[in-house]
Order: C-alpha cells, then sequence, then structure tokens
C-alpha cells in the first residue's frame, strides 16, 4: 500500500506470546472460572485496578488491594500480586525480524499499556528476558509507555502522540494490537487496524496492508 508511511506496534501479545493463555492455565489451577481475569479487567475499563496502575496512579501494593476487591466482588477472590508474574509472556521471533523488515521502509513505533512496578507486558518472562525486551525497544523510533505518559490505550489520544511523534496522519499507519478494544478508536482515527491472533495471522495481514513479505518462522 503506497499510502502507509509508518507501523505502530503493541508489544505484549504481539511480540510475546498471549497472557490471556497464562491467565486461563492460572484460573485452571486454581479452580476459577475461565476467564475470570479478563472479566475482573473489563470492570470498569478506565477506572478499575488494572487502569489506574498502568496509568501509575498507583503502585503495586495498590493494585494487589484493588484486584482483590474487584475479584471478590465477583465472587473470586484474587490478590493482585497472583496476576502480574502471569503477563510477561514468550518472545516471537518472526515478529521481531518483520519489525526490522518494516523498518528499512516505514517509520515504526510502538504503543504499550505497562506498569513501572515488576514484570509486565512489556516485558519477556522466557530466559533472559528483560535483555530481550530492552533489545526490541530501540528498534522503534518512537517508544510511548502508559506508565511514563499517564494516558493508555484505548483513550485515541495516545494514538495521536504516536502520529505526532512520527510526523505522519492517522490514515498513514497500520496499527497492531492482539485487544479488539484497542484496535477499534485505531480504525476510528483511519489507520488500518490489525487484531493479532496468533503469528501467522498477523504477517498475513501486515503483509497485505504493507506489501512486504515476512518469514513464518525464526
Amino acid at each position: 500500500m503506497s499510502n502507509i508511511k509508518a507501523v505502530i506496534w503493541d508489544f505484549g501479545g504481539v511480540f510475546t506470546s498471549s497472557p490471556f493463555d497464562a491467565f486461563n492455565a492460572y484460573e485452571a489451577e486454581k479452580g476459577l472460572p475461565h476467564d475470570l481475569i479478563r472479566s475482573v479487567n473489563r470492570l470498569n475499563p478506565d477506572t478499575n485496578a488494572w487502569a489506574l496502575f498502568e496509568r501509575t496512579e498507583i503502585d503495586a501494593a495498590g493494585f494487589d488491594t484493588a484486584f482483590l476487591a474487584e475479584s471478590t466482588a465477583l465472587g473470586h477472590p484474587v490478590r493482585g500480586a497472583e496476576i502480574l508474574p502471569l503477563i510477561s509472556g514468550r518472545v516471537r521471533p518472526a515478529m521481531v525480524e518483520a519489525l526490522k523488515a518494516c523498518k528499512q521502509h516505514f517509520k515504526v513505533g510502538c504503543i504499550t499499556n505497562n506498569m513501572k512496578t515488576g514484570k509486565n507486558a512489556s516485558m519477556a518472562s522466557d530466559e533472559g528476558g528483560a535483555s530481550k525486551t530492552a533489545a526490541i525497544f530501540p528498534l522503534f523510533d518512537h517508544l510511548i509507555q502508559s506508565s511514563e505518559v499517564g494516558v493508555r490505550k484505548p483513550d485515541p489520544r495516545i494514538y495521536l502522540m504516536m502520529c505526532e511523534a512520527l510526523g505522519v496522519e492517522p490514515q498513514a499507519c497500520v496499527y497492531l494490537d492482539d485487544l479488539g478494544v484497542n484496535c477499534k478508536p485505531a480504525a476510528m482515527l483511519g489507520m488500518t487496524a490489525i487484531k493479532v491472533l496468533n503469528e501467522t495471522q498477523a504477517l498475513d495481514d501486515l503483509e497485505k496492508a504493507t506489501g512486504l513479505t515476512f518469514a513464518r518462522t525464526i
């Protein structure tokens, strides 16, 4: 697509495996309802424990207490401190290589909802995870972290902040995210939004959007 000038990426669930798998494994282990954790996170999405933590309006201790209260309200008490280690995923090397390929042709940026304290969706969980994450971040022309700017997806402002930083219009951008709720505002702004369900699908859709070709296994 000749009009594309930038590719903007989410981090967790895109460059790393989805935390939802870890959530479901935890729920099964503890005998909790399937997708309980996601249900908690969907309650009051702009003001719940998760949102406050990703905007650095509460600390890890505050998140632990607030998440416990929210999950208890749903009938299944779960401490926030038990959830945080589940957020990180394993790096997807093919997605990293796709980023490098895109960087040769387009501006590239990353918008990630994350936390300042402990492991989060912007940290890889595999061996050497911190260093692997540190190796990916510098590849972006610009990085926006919710914990640093006090704004989080799906607030449209954070997408516009990225467009301004990259010097592009939303209509000239491709945006990838594993959450539909985060893809919607990108699409409404005019971006070509790709909801990442798995690595193969994401690369297929990114090829269609950019005209590039990416390797499927690294």
